[in-house]
């Protein structure tokens, strides 16, 4: 059976469509606006600034990465500024910070090990 799609959803496959967006980034904006209208339990156009902390709030505490979470926020900050014309709600959603890996840093003895292990030409 086929799902029936929302007339927000339409307008949102169009206004994506408009900007030229890839399937995959289609499908997880989709995705990520999915996940959200089930978390507020209804249209995900009528959410309000305390919807949308609730929800940031429910990311983290459930173990949200912070790239799944980012993700997930410029889902909605596509939805809310281009599609439903609301754009005062972007000053409501916060990105979480990457944190920095640090570079695998060789011992000498390891660098040694390198060299020797190298042919020489000479």
């Amino acid at each position: 059976m086929e799902e029936r799609i929302s007339p927000l959803r339409k307008r949102m496959i169009e206004d994506m469509n408009i900007r030229g967006m890839g399937d995959k980034a289609q499908k997880a904006h989709i995705r990520a606006v999915k996940n959200f209208a089930a978390f507020l339990g209804r249209s995900p156009d009528t959410a309000t600034p305390d919807d949308l902390r609730a929800y940031q709030l429910h990311m983290t505490e459930t173990g949200v990465t912070p790239s799944t979470f980012n993700a997930r926020i410029m889902a909605l900050r596509f939805l809310f500024g281009t599609t439903c014309k609301k754009a005062e709600m972007h000053e409501h959603m916060q990105f979480r910070r990457q944190p920095r890996r640090l570079p695998v840093v060789l011992g000498l003895e390891d660098i040694s090990e390198i060299l020797a292990a190298a042919p020489s030409y000479g």
